[in-house]
């Protein structure tokens, strides 16, 4: 019966290791496998990766050029009109409709229409950005533009906010600076001046 602590690798997938470095006794001769002197013969001697025996590494020789922003990039769903004509009339086309038509796929950051095509009838879109063309056929054809509520509200929440902070800054009273410095403590030369004075007095006694 198999039970786990009879459980053995197979015969001949595991190689004993061989010994580097530990003299004739390993069976390798006198120098074990490492050779005669140098860093690599030395125990802990090791060669980092990339290393090229000091000469400059091909890591430094090629040329690195530019500034590369595709981290940055942003990918929008674009469709043009032509593809919204299979669309039937006054429908509200919005991006969960447009994944359901196969027509924006992926992660994308939003919906943008450009204006490939012609509009035949009249549609509300719903997206995240539009060009001046696309706008301007839709208008046409007697269609509706809705823009995203989550950009419009943030657009509008950054205006209220630089309001707010106007209408503070213009509350705050102005302060009044007078050409007069503070008064400041006493100067330790008079109290040691009132010191002496008691001093002597006392010896007048």
């Amino acid at each position: 019966m198999m039970r786990l602590h009879t459980l053995r690798p197979r015969p001949g997938s595991r190689h004993r290791v061989k010994r580097l470095g530990s003299g004739e006794s390993s069976g390798h001769g006198k120098t074990s496998g490492k050779g005669h002197k140098g860093q690599k013969a030395r125990s802990g001697g090791s060669i980092r990766l990339g290393f090229e025996g000091g000469q400059m590494p091909l890591i430094r020789r090629l040329p690195k050029r530019g500034f590369n922003n595709a981290r940055f990039h942003k990918t929008w769903g674009i469709v043009n009109l032509d593809a919204l004509n299979d669309f039937k009339a006054g429908t509200v086309v919005n991006e969960k409709l447009l994944r359901e038509a196969q027509l924006v796929r992926g992660h994308v950051a939003g919906i943008k229409i450009l204006g490939n095509g012609e509009l035949k009838h009249a549609l509300t879109i719903e997206a995240d950005k539009i060009s001046g063309s696309a706008r301007e056929k839709i208008e046409k054809a007697g269609g509706t533009i809705t823009m995203r509520e989550a950009r419009r509200i943030a657009a509008d929440d950054s205006t209220e906010d630089a309001t707010v902070e106007k209408d503070a800054a213009s509350s705050k009273p102005a302060r009044k600076t007078s050409g007069k410095k503070p008064s400041g403590k006493k100067t330790p030369a008079k109290k040691a001046g009132a010191r002496s004075k008691k001093k002597t007095t006392s010896r007048k006694r």
